[in-house]
């Protein structure tokens, strides 16, 4: 599989597809239904809303729209790296990485706000990476802030990101303050436009209005499975974080900024959960983009070709053990 997937076929894009259904099996079997929680914003509310008369009675719907969501992430981040040439040869690893370790739990499986900000980041993380060098970057700047305020609406802690724009901002581009003034134009300029909204309805309040943001500790509960979730993406993440700084010698500067880009993504990602803390491990999603990333360089680049196949099927069969044996999958919550 990891044979196949190294290569740049065109029919990877169908065998992605293949390889994501089999995997992601359980989500199909057992849908499940997704409710509003304190953390997610009006937008992503106002979307459970226009969808809840159709998920009561076809609630596989969900399902369909969270596949389709990883999938055509996992196509965007492969060829987000394919084209910039972020490792030394194009694949499809990323994708298969991305649908393998977001199948490690089952909350990443469902259709919530954080999974529709991926998407979003990885619109920001093209633009971020588009500003290296480019004389008049003004627009994509402020474009960038605009897409991460709109992602405020859907997820408010999402607005955390701001911590990874600027210092993003810092790493692709010399210091210009009209830029960083710019970008945080753009991300409040949607809240302008709600400021309006709310003030012409008459519902005005600064409560209303300031998006609420708590910090704590999240109370997860310790299981075994949990451990090996974790130990799964710790230990290829590492390998692969070792991988990208032994070619970094052989690297393009936007290449190992790039690569910077996405060691501070997943840093600012891992922040999100002490963020509007809840019991649950779907924020989290939110750190499999770059996670998959360095995953795939593990599968690339080890010169133990058993190493990385061992990963990969240890990966895939716990994967199936819990889905089938194990807690979470075929309870609908």
């Amino acid at each position: 599989m990891i044979g196949v997937f190294k290569q740049k076929n065109p029919a990877n894009i169908l065998l992605l597809l293949v390889f994501g259904t089999l995997i992601k099996l359980p989500m199909f079997l057992h849908p499940h239904v997704p409710v509003s929680r304190a953390a997610d914003g009006e937008l992503f509310d106002a979307i459970l809303g226009s969808l809840e008369s159709t998920g009561r009675s076809y609630p596989l719907m969900y399902s369909f729209l969270a596949f389709g969501l990883l999938y055509l992430q996992a196509i965007v981040l492969t060829n987000f790296i394919n084209n910039q040439r972020m490792m030394n040869r194009p694949n499809y690893l990323p994708g298969m990485a991305y649908m393998l370790v977001t199948s490690l739990l089952p909350e990443w499986n469902y259709f919530s706000a954080p999974l529709l900000i991926n998407s979003i980041l990885l619109l920001i993380l093209s633009g971020l990476f588009r500003i290296y060098n480019q004389p008049n970057a003004k627009g994509t700047i402020f474009n960038i802030g605009l897409a991460l305020g709109i992602a405020g609406f859907l997820f408010v802690s999402s607005l955390t990101f701001v911590i990874w724009i600027l210092l993003a901002l810092a790493v692709m581009r010399p210091f210009r303050l009209n830029e960083w003034v710019l970008c945080i134009l753009g991300i409040t300029t949607p809240f302008y436009f709600y400021a309006i909204y709310i003030f012409i309805k008459g519902k005005w309040s600064w409560q209303a209005f300031l998006p609420h943001l708590s910090i704590g500790v999240p109370s997860l509960e310790q299981t075994a499975w949990l451990a090996a979730s974790v130990f799964l993406l710790m230990v290829p993440f590492l390998a692969g974080g070792y991988y990208v700084q032994d070619n970094l010698r052989r690297m393009l500067i936007n290449v190992r900024k790039g690569w910077s880009l996405l060691l501070l993504y997943l840093l600012t990602a891992l922040l999100l959960p002490f963020v509007n803390t809840n019991d649950t491990f779907e924020n989290w999603v939110m750190a499999m983009v770059p996670m998959a990333a360095f995953h795939a360089c593990t599968y690339l680049y080890s010169t133990w070709r058993w190493f990385s196949l061992l990963l990969f099927w240890m990966t895939t069969a716990f994967v199936i053990a819990y889905q089938y044996f194990g807690p979470g999958w075929q309870v609908p919550l």
